[in-house]
Order: C-alpha cells, then structure tokens, then sequence
C-alpha cells in the first residue's frame, strides 16, 4: 500500500472518530449516518458515492442538518457548493461547516460560502497545477509508464522494468502480419475471435479500435511518445487528445521491442495507401472504388488495359446456374461510354491463368531466383540518397542558425540596411532548403530500411515457394503488383521484382 493510500485511510477513519465524538458531545442529536468519501478531491460530485448517498437521504427527509469539519471537506467546486447547499436550504436543511462556523440557513452566509468555496477550489486547482507540472517534468526525464493492464505483449519484469510476454507478444506479430499480409482490421477480428485468442484485457472479443491502437502504437517498437492526452482542467477533468496544444516527448529505445521497425513503418504506409484510394464517378452508387478491399486480392491488382479503371467480381445467374466473373468497374457503372471493348473475365480461368503463372516462377532455378533478388536490390540501392552526409547537413543547421542569431541583432540596429537585409533573406532561405534536405534524407534512410526488411522477407518467401495446386489470395498479393487485362484471353502480370512480367493467355 502506497504512502498516499495510508494518509487517505487514516484521514477517513479519524474523520469517522471526529463525527462520533461531536454525536456523544451532544445528545439531543440523533445520527442518520455518517458520510465519508475515501481519498477524493472533492471537484466533482459524480463519483462521490457516499456524498450522493447523503444528498438522497437529505431529499427522502432522513437529515434535517449536515455538520462537517469543513468547506473544504464538503465541496472544492464553487458552482457544485453553492448548487448544493442552496438545494438542501430550499428543503429547510441545513449545513454547519465548523471550521468557517458558517450555518447556510442563515442568508448573509452565502457570501462567505462563495468566498471559502472558491478558496477551496483554488487550492484543488494548485494541486492539480503542480501535479500537472511533476508530470511534464516526469516527462522530460524520459520516465515512461506502463498500464501493463491496457497494453497486450508486456508485463512488470522483477526489476520493475517492462518485459515481453512470450504469448501475448505472438498475438502482436499476428496482427502485424497478417495486416501487411492484405487483411483488413475485420478479418483479423475475426480470426482472433475464432481462435479465441484473449486481449490485454482477458477477454475473446476484440474491437477494430483495439487493433487499431496495436498497429499505431510505437510502444511495439521500444518507443514511447509522452503527452498524448491532456486533462483539461481539475474541475471538468476532461481528457482531450494533444493535437500540440501541450508539449510532447519521444523516448526512443526505452524498452524491449516486440515487432522490427520496419513492420511498424510498413504498416504506416499501408494505412495510408489504404486511405488514400481514389474515389471515381458513380451512377448507381453500386460500387465504392475508394474503399479498400481485403476479401479478394484480385480487388485490389487487376485493372482494365483500356481506361485503368479496377475490375469487380460479380455474380451471373442465367439458366438457374451461377457464374463467378469479373468485370470492369466503368463498365458496370456507364456501359461503353468511358470503355468501350473491355472484356468479361471467367474468375476459374483469371485463377487458373495466376496459378500458372506463379509456378512457372516456383519452378525456376535457384540462381535464376538469386539473380532476381540481386537485381532487385540493385534497382532499390539505385534510389538512395546521393551521398550527402546526414550528420554535416544537421552541422550547417546549427551553424546557419547560430549566424542568424547574430546576423538578427545586426538588423534590429539598423532596420533599413538593404544589405543585411539581403543577407538574413538569403540565410534564412538556405536554413530552409537545409531543413528540407534533412527531411528527404530521414524519411529516404526510413525508407531504406523498409526495402531491406522486404529484401528478407523476398528472400525467405522465393525459398518456401512451391507449385501450388490451388489459387491463393495471399501468396498473389506477396508476388504480384498487377494484373492488366489486355484483351479476353490475355492478361498482363507485373510482379513485385523489377523487371519481372510477363503475358498469360486464358484457357
């Protein structure tokens, strides 16, 4: 048990021992009770259960006076006491506050109600100011807290530090991959719940917020970001998100990590591409094209060669017999006046086509394969940085700023010199282009280390690719970019490797 938690309980039971002496003291009081809330503040009313529990008893004519030590123990929000104690006195009920020696029955007290209330109220807001800045403080230190509770993949090690939970940490990577595998936050749900996999919480059911929250937070990654929330105020105590409204702190590598990275910068991205589709015209309102699809692959790869625009998958029904196709978006909206002459595709004959495809690329050598790989890589080194060095950049920042400073000064004396002028211009525009050029070279090294985690995971997937019999959604999105429909027995596939496509006709 915490000191705090001692000092609350100790102040609660000798309030109790207070009452029932003052009750003795006085025989012709008869006691209705006694009412005393454990370790509260006392700004806010809502969760003040003994406190509401005497507020009922006063209505239902069980207390004809309230005596308390103090204002401060009645009530530290001026507009909740006054509305309190103006209620109680319409009923004829009275409130003795000793401290004060204030009895609300007598009018000319209100003043002082008001005046020892808003006392009362200033010093829970003191409180709570400094509590509010041992926090920040907390906060610049790089103290990071745990809600082990809230967060799924971590427990209190022996030493009090976080450490991994084996299993729970699974669940993470699960989400994780299975996200970056093409599902969508329903899918995984759903898988979760089927397995009956718990959440940090315990329980089998599981929330697309939840999984959300597990792919955005960077605590899997051994980060944490400080200062997300804020409380508004002691009296309201809203919690309200911190759009930059309160200061923020990043502490990085605070604890052990459960996902790389670069799964973690992944999924950021894919979030955004998965946010991003574009929306076209609709007629009908049948189709939502800027909606992102995870049930079937092809949703997301196969577009029309003739207008760009995606295919859908429907279902024909003619002679009481059912049809799997897939037909162009424009086509299904405005018939033939945007795409004239794209085809209707069989869905057997689509997959049969890919399969074939990926076992043609199965079947091929292991050098063939290295080869790919390495050309690859070549392709994706190619889109590095020109070799410009991070750390001389951010030395020019801090030159070009401290030159500012006083080259600032110079034109504060002597406001209309054109040339300083012309010099704190031109400074200040190289200061940005510098800032600007540190900001590609950042997100490019992010960038870099997202392709070389995808050059593992190429490498591990062309080793455990084998001929399939059958088709399958994910390993088409694994290896395929784009399908384009060239004509109604040929389609063109773009593989994830540069270089790699080639045609497939439909048998």
């Amino acid at each position: 048990m915490s000191t705090n938690n001692k000092e609350q309980i100790n102040s609660y039971e000798a309030q109790k021992v207070y009452y029932t002496q003052k009750i003795e003291e006085n025989p012709d009081w008869e006691l209705a009770g006694i009412f005393a809330d454990k370790g509260l503040s006392g700004t806010s009313l809502k969760k003040r259960d003994n406190f509401n529990k005497m507020i009922a008893a006063c209505k239902r004519g069980r207390i004809d006076t309230i005596l308390t030590k103090s204002l401060s123990r009645f009530a530290r929000n001026t507009v909740d006491c006054l509305e309190t104690v103006r209620m109680l006195r319409a009923r004829g009920i009275g409130v003795i506050f000793e401290k004060e020696n204030i009895n609300t029955l007598t009018e000319s007290n209100e003043f002082l109600i008001t005046l020892f209330s808003g006392f009362a109220q200033a010093e829970s807001e003191s409180l709570s100011g400094n509590i509010a800045r041992g926090k920040m403080m907390s906060m610049q230190a790089g103290n990071v807290p745990f809600q082990y509770k809230k967060l799924l993949g971590y427990r209190e090690g022996e030493d009090g530090k976080p450490e991994i939970d084996p299993e729970e940490a699974k669940t993470v990577r699960r989400i994780y991959r299975r996200y970056l595998d093409g599902c969508s936050l329903s899918q995984i749900q759903r898988e979760l719940e089927a397995d009956h996999v718990p959440t940090a919480r315990g329980i089998q059911r599981w929330s697309y917020q939840v999984i959300h929250n597990i792919l955005t937070n960077e605590r899997y990654i051994g980060d944490a970001l400080l200062g997300k929330t804020y409380v508004l105020d002691c009296i309201s105590k809203e919690v309200r998100k911190n759009n930059g409204e309160r200061p923020q702190y990043y502490v990085e590598n605070n604890h052990p990590a459960i996902i790389p990275r670069e799964w973690f910068q992944r999924v950021k991205e894919e979030m955004t591409r998965r946010a991003s589709k574009r929306k076209v015209m609709q007629r009908h309102g049948k189709t939502e094209l800027g909606k992102y699809s995870a049930k079937y692959a092809l949703s997301e790869l196969l577009v029309c060669g003739e207008c760009g625009t995606p295919y859908k998958r429907c279902t024909w029904a003619r002679n009481g017999k059912k049809r799997i196709v897939w037909r162009c978006v424009s086509r299904l909206e405005f018939g033939t006046k945007y795409c004239h002459s794209s085809p209707t595709l069989d869905e057997e004959k689509l997959h049969q086509a890919i399969l074939e495809a990926l076992n043609e690329f199965a079947q091929a050598d292991s050098e063939v394969k290295e080869d790919m790989l390495n050309f690859t890589r070549l392709v994706w080194a190619g889109q590095e940085a020109d070799g410009t060095s991070l750390i001389s950049l951010k030395q020019r920042l801090g030159d070009i700023t401290a030159e500012q400073a006083l080259l600032l000064d110079r034109v504060l004396e002597n406001m209309n010199d054109p040339d300083l002028n012309a010099q704190l211009k031109a400074l200040m525009d190289e200061k940005q282009a510098v800032q600007e050029q540190i900001q590609a070279m950042e997100q490019e090294a992010a960038q870099s280390e997202n392709r070389m985690s995808r050059m593992a995971e190429l490498r591990e997937w062309m080793a455990k690719l084998g001929v399939n019999t059958e088709y399958n959604d994910e390993q088409v999105r694994m290896a395929v970019e784009r399908i384009t429909v060239v004509d109604i027995e040929t389609i063109h596939i773009k593989f994830r490797y540069p270089g790699l496509e080639i045609d497939k006709k439909l048998n």
